[in-house]
């Protein structure tokens, strides 16, 4: 788990827009755009844009609205 502090100020590294934790507790990108999903190992975020997955608009507006419900999004004013 990511601690509170630290979610606080992570950004997507291509777009510099929020990152939400996913109920999987991988980062999910806020910008539809990009739509980008960086995963999280051993509690370390891979911020590596190379690294990151493109996800589809559906699946990306999904997991937003997921991450919605991740306590730790709100415990860091991102929701």
């Amino acid at each position: 788990m990511i601690p509170t502090d630290l979610l606080r100020i992570l950004v997507c590294p291509e777009t510099r827009q929020p990152l939400l934790m996913t109920p999987d507790g991988n980062l999910v990108s806020t910008d539809a755009a990009s739509r980008r999903l960086y995963r999280v190992e051993d509690d370390i975020p891979i911020l590596l844009i190379e690294e990151s997955t493109v996800l589809d608009a559906g699946t990306h507006a999904r997991l937003l609205e997921e991450a919605k419900k991740v306590p730790a999004n709100r415990d860091a004013g991102k929701v």
